[in-house]
Order: structure tokens, then sequence, then C-alpha cells
């Protein structure tokens, strides 16, 4: 991480590594959510196609236009802090998507993540490279 992806406002980006480290990136009493911890939350808020605009931070004041649906009804406040490719370290679609980890493993090189987009209601349940830098959140044990 560094000053181009404005972590101050947008919080770090870890690959999937730094996730599953023994280390644990989450305080204590709290952890990283599986992917079916993430689908339950997704349920919970109505499902896949209205989900992510109940977790958007509403408006566009972060997102860039249209942000579409966001009304942040969970609290939950997403920003559009993007990626950073692990092939050349740059930091991609700042102000457009979020790109969250799971701690579910697809296979070798990928793990299951979500997606947030500006231009979208949705969220979208993706497959990402491990090397990949992408935002966290933790639930409460």
């Amino acid at each position: 991480n560094d000053a181009s992806n404005e972590a101050e406002t947008y919080g770090a980006l870890y690959n999937w590594y730094a996730v599953l480290d023994a280390r644990n990136i989450a305080p204590e009493g709290w952890h990283v959510p599986s992917d079916v911890e993430w689908q339950s939350l997704i349920d919970f808020l109505g499902g896949d196609d209205v989900a992510g605009g109940k977790l958007k931070e509403s408006g566009i004041k972060h997102w860039d236009r249209p942000n579409s649906g966001a009304d942040n009804s969970s609290s939950f406040a997403a920003l559009p802090s993007g990626y950073r490719n692990y092939g050349n370290g740059i930091y991609y679609n700042l102000g457009s998507s979020s790109y969250f980890w799971s701690t579910t493993e697809y296979d070798n090189t990928s793990a299951w993540c979500r997606d947030l987009r500006g231009n979208d209601t949705k969220i979208l349940r993706d497959v990402g490279n491990k090397n990949y830098g992408f935002a966290i959140r933790c639930i409460k044990d």
C-alpha cells in the first residue's frame, strides 16, 4: 500500500495470504468471513441483486457516478477502494468498485471474493487471484 491508494480514506488492500496468515490480520474476537458468511449477509439484505446498494456508502463523495442504488441501509458503508494488481503493482478501479476477500479458497491460485460496483445494485461473487490486493471486512466471532 502507498499514498496513491489513499489508504487513509479507503483502507489498506491485502493479498489473500495475509487473510490466512497465522499472525491473524483480524483483531482479537473478530475474523475475516468465509464465502458462506458473506452469502448469509447478502441473503439477509435481500439477495445478490439488491445487497450491493445496501452495502455501499450512499452518495458520490467517494463513489463515481452513478453509485446505483446505494443507500447504505446496512450501515456497512463500503468504499470504492478498487484493487491492486500483483503483476505490475498498479491500483485499479479506485472510485468505481470494491473487492472483498473471503477466507474460502477456490483452488491453488484463487479464492472467493465479493465485488461491489458503482454502476450496479448487485454484489457479485467472484474468484480472485490470491496475489491481488483486495479489501477485507471482519465480523465478530
